[in-house]
């Protein structure tokens, strides 16, 4: 009897474009497409461990009743010693709120997380252990957030050596290798306006008490939005005229990320490469979530026959 080939599932970094993946993953399902493993760096792994910890509908809810300022500022202004933003202290919350699972053997399906070891430089790949700790490794931006000490070493986001790790999936011996960059130069064919939210959404809301959570969190959200701008006009003595040292920093990385992912994807390339039209989103701007989960489904979706025949072939 012959046996399935293994698919690997490669979600690539770049901040608010990652909720691209939620309609990536939505694309697969949706295809009866199956996922055997995951490998995820920053973004891609924190959507990634949601939907193999069960909780994928629950995100995609929240994230599309988010206002983008208020999703911005969840994190905290700090005194700039190891970094600008705080994020690490209530990255539990959030995660929390759409799964149980808390260790990487909780997971219904094996996910990998990337890192970079601020030291060395190397690429780490972590799969055991705590997940919060993992998540909070893999998204520390560096300049943004402040390194995560982990396995005996300093670590900060993977994308600083692989955005888009298929190298890991490769390595993994997966018969097929799907890899979703979010850092192409692809743009949208569509003009995105924010959206309103639908009847439907409403209508597929989480439990009452993860409603409540989530009523906390926008309270939360409401009273820090006024003060987060306050808080950054004070620490740097002014208003920002030229471009913000965050946007400067998200801007840098994201530039710096398309050429390594590059270089990376013509040395290993995927056997489906998925590339969302993300170009004009920036790496902080999340006003944008249901048009970017609708190019992450779209740009899936035109892969889907290609997908299938690699399945189908000897």
């Amino acid at each position: 009897m012959a046996t399935r080939k293994t698919i690997a599932l490669v979600l690539g970094s770049g901040s608010s474009r990652g909720w691209a993946h939620i309609g990536a993953i939505e694309a697969l399902v949706e295809a009866q497409i199956p996922i055997d493993f995951i490998v995820g760096c920053s973004v891609g792994a924190y959507v990634g461990a949601l939907y193999a910890g069960g909780g994928l509908k629950s995100l995609k809810n929240f994230v599309l009743k988010m206002d983008g300022k208020k999703m911005f500022s969840y994190f905290d202004v700090v005194f700039p010693r190891a970094s600008l933003l705080n994020g690490n202290k209530k990255l539990h919350e959030p995660f929390s709120m759409h799964t149980s699972a808390t260790q990487f053997s909780h997971l219904k399906i094996p996910v990998m997380m990337i890192a970079t070891d601020l030291e060395s430089g190397d690429k780490v790949v972590l799969k055991s252990g705590d997940l919060l700790t993992a998540l909070s490794a893999t998204m520390s931006v560096p300049g943004l957030f402040a390194p995560t000490w982990a396995k005996g070493r300093w670590l900060v986001d993977g994308g600083l050596v692989d955005p888009v790790p298929v190298s890991v999936a490769i390595a993994m011996d997966a018969d097929v290798v799907i890899a979703v960059d979010l850092n192409s130069g692809l743009v949208s064919r569509k003009k995105w306006e924010k959206p309103a939210i639908s009847a439907e959404s409403s209508s597929q809301d989480p439990p009452e008490h993860k409603n409540e959570m989530i009523k906390k969190l926008a309270d939360y959200y409401e009273n820090v939005e006024l003060s987060l701008k306050g808080k950054l006009n004070e620490l740097f003595r002014k208003e920002f005229t030229t471009p913000d040292i965050i946007e400067t920093v998200t801007t840098s990385i994201g530039i710096m990320q398309d050429r390594i992912t590059r270089i990376n994807l013509a040395v290993d390339p995927p056997d489906i490469l998925v590339q969302p039209r993300l170009r004009e989103l920036k790496m902080l701007e999340f006003d944008h979530v249901e048009n970017v989960i609708k190019e992450g489904y779209l740009s899936v979706k035109e892969k889907t026959e290609d997908i299938k025949i690699l399945l189908a072939s000897n």
